[in-house]
């Protein structure tokens, strides 16, 4: 992680498609899972380090007896608190900026009924934590009879060692709008945990997450959960890999495809990872201070009226 000026050349992310078949027979055992690969990334010299969104269903093969669908968010949100305390220390340890996947989170800690938020818990190994809720749900998050949440309504810019990164979970990157207003503000990576059941749903999400490379001009990186985790109730598959994105440019290889692995439901093992060495950072920045070919910039619409609209159809 080479810098200049404070700002690195160079970063290295690893991305972890956490096969959620892989039981596990408690907190202390998932977080032993987390720190085996954490140090396998770190000998390959990863920085960042990113688990998918709802992570913590490998939680369900230790739920308790009984436990119905609908009280699973805040059965998970309660672990919570003992889950961030092992992440924290394993980014202090291994010195990376970790996103631990997504999980349940209470909306009021004092009032669990209240609901639950699906968050991306982040933390540096400085000793910061950041909450990034998922902004918009997708409808099985919103069935009062299964896993039923609050959509969050803030974005987080948080900013590490010269570089400005955002965690943005799953449906929300297939959201142009929000792509919108983070294009000002100069972002340098965005981070995808993402939960996707079938190949549909795995090629919308790292479809668009491919697109907000070109949009936001900078690092896009994006990883899902694959197999089945023991006991659940909500997804009998899952379907993903990992892939990091750029924007189309010829200092870049004009593909936009910087690493991927070929997505799978299952590998039989641990889930692949993938750690994308050397990404260029420094050019990409370039790029975007003034030295792409056509990139305009956080470019709103805000001047452009829209010509046969509904509301302009006469009744």
């Amino acid at each position: 992680m080479s810098r200049a000026n404070g700002f690195p050349d160079h970063v290295s992310i690893a991305l972890w498609a956490t096969n959620l078949g892989v039981p596990v027979r408690d907190m202390g055992d998932w977080a032993a899972h987390i720190d085996r690969m954490m140090a396998q990334a770190g000998r390959d010299g990863a920085h960042i380090f990113v688990m998918p969104e709802y992570a913590c269903e490998q939680w369900m093969a230790f739920k308790p007896d009984g436990l119905k669908p609908d009280q699973e968010m805040a059965w998970m949100a309660d672990q919570g608190a003992v889950a961030r305390t092992h992440a924290a220390a394993l980014s202090k340890k291994h010195d990376m900026f970790f996103v631990a996947g997504s999980m349940p989170w209470h909306v009021d800690p004092d009032n669990p009924p209240a609901g639950q938020t699906n968050s991306a818990m982040i933390f540096t190994p400085e000793g910061d934590a950041i909450i990034q809720d998922k902004l918009c749900l997708t409808p099985g998050e919103q069935e009062p009879d299964n896993w039923y949440l609050t959509p969050g309504n803030r974005i987080n810019i948080v900013a590490w060692r010269g570089l400005r990164i955002a965690v943005v979970i799953c449906l929300d990157i297939e959201m142009p709008a929000l792509s919108c207003l983070l294009a000002p503000h100069g972002i340098d990576i965005v981070l995808v945990p993402s939960m996707t059941v079938t190949p549909s749903g795995y090629n919308r999400v790292f479809g668009c997450a491919r697109a907000r490379a070109v949009e936001l001009m900078c690092v896009v990186a994006a990883c899902g959960t694959t197999g089945t985790a023991s006991k659940t109730t909500q997804n009998p598959t899952n379907y993903s890999g990992c892939s990091v994105f750029t924007p189309c440019e010829p200092q870049l290889g004009h593909r936009g495809i910087f690493a991927e692995t070929v997505p799978e439901f299952d590998d039989g093992g641990d889930g692949d990872m993938l750690v994308a060495r050397d990404i260029p950072v420094g050019i990409i920045r370039a790029l975007r201070n003034g030295d792409a070919e056509v990139w305009p910039g956080g470019w709103s619409a805000g001047h452009v009226t829209v010509a046969g609209a509904v509301s302009d159809t006469p009744k």
